[in-house]
């Protein structure tokens, strides 16, 4: 296959792959805590981060990676200890963390607008060795953590009230989904494009939903949809020349779509089936009673 020739196919292949796996295993609890535009604020911050690793000639990624961290921290600290509402802080988020990053990527000499672009809405070409790197040693962490404690972290995103008093650290939960989702949109920019890859976060988990009726079948499902079209896409994008942070998010609609329409009849045949059994056991208990 002429597409692993390329040295910069194989590190986007990889980074795509990875992309796929962390974006879907941290967005399903954020779809959860009904905080689906998480990724889309921690995506404006990194963009501020990507200036300051510019100006300070050093690697974005990592740079990114802490000033994400520290955004999502501060936000998940605002929503709950300050009056503020968690809207107004991703509002904050939003717009701070895009002008700073506009800046920045300005006054640094190695920033341009190519550069901007590139992390805006995904390049496969600019994919380095040190950002593989990077984004392996930050998925891995975000693998670890959303899979280790998917118990814990489902147990507060379902209640948090409940969860405190069966004794969970709570509020570190809720800090190290915060920490995960930065992580996450840190490994996925390179591919995804800041600016589009909340919904990588999001669709595959909404696709799984359709289908799936549990946890576990939903998070393995989200998982699978988000290394399909991930890696198709990066494909995609390498033979037809289009810009593969679009290209994904697109396949991903798609995939929503056809398991939207899939939806509506696997319903209906479990809706019979239950009523069947329903029908059975009441058939079963009345012919206890004439005995």
């Amino acid at each position: 296959m002429d597409i692993l020739d390329a040295a910069f196919m194989q590190r986007a292949l990889l980074a795509a792959l990875l992309v796929g796996i962390t974006a879907p295993a941290i967005g399903i609890y954020l779809v959860q805590r009904h905080q689906a535009l998480m990724g889309d604020g921690i995506g404006h911050v990194a963009l501020t981060g990507v200036g300051l690793g510019f100006l300070l000639n050093t690697s974005p990624v990592w740079v990114a990676a802490a000033v994400c961290v520290g955004g999502a921290v501060a936000m998940e600290l605002i929503r709950s200890y300050g009056k503020a509402r968690g809207d107004i802080a991703l509002a904050m988020l939003f717009y701070g963390g895009m002008a700073g990053g506009v800046m920045l990527i300005n006054l640094s000499s190695s920033g341009s607008n190519a550069n901007l672009v590139s992390y805006l809405f995904g390049s496969l070409t600019t994919v380095s060795r040190q950002d593989i790197v990077a984004i392996c040693l930050l998925a891995a962490f975000v693998i670890a953590a959303t899979l280790g404690l998917r118990r814990q972290l489902f147990a507060i995103c379902q209640d948090e009230e409940f969860a405190r008093v069966t004794g969970l650290p709570v509020r570190l939960l809720n800090l190290l989904v915060a920490i995960t989702a930065a992580l996450t949109v840190t490994v996925a920019m390179r591919v995804v494009g800041l600016l589009l890859v909340s919904a990588l976060m999001v669709i595959p988990v909404a696709a799984s939903q359709q289908i799936s009726r549990s946890f576990a079948t939903t998070l393995a499902l989200s998982v699978t949809i988000g290394v399909l079209v991930t890696l198709s896409g990066t494909a995609t994008s390498y033979y037809v020349d289009v810009p593969p942070g679009a290209t994904i998010v697109l396949l991903a609609i798609g995939v929503f779509m056809v398991l939207t329409a899939l939806a509506a009849p696997l319903a209906r045949k479990r809706a019979r089936s239950t009523a069947d059994q329903e029908r059975c056991t009441l058939a079963d208990t009345a012919d206890e009673v004439e005995v």
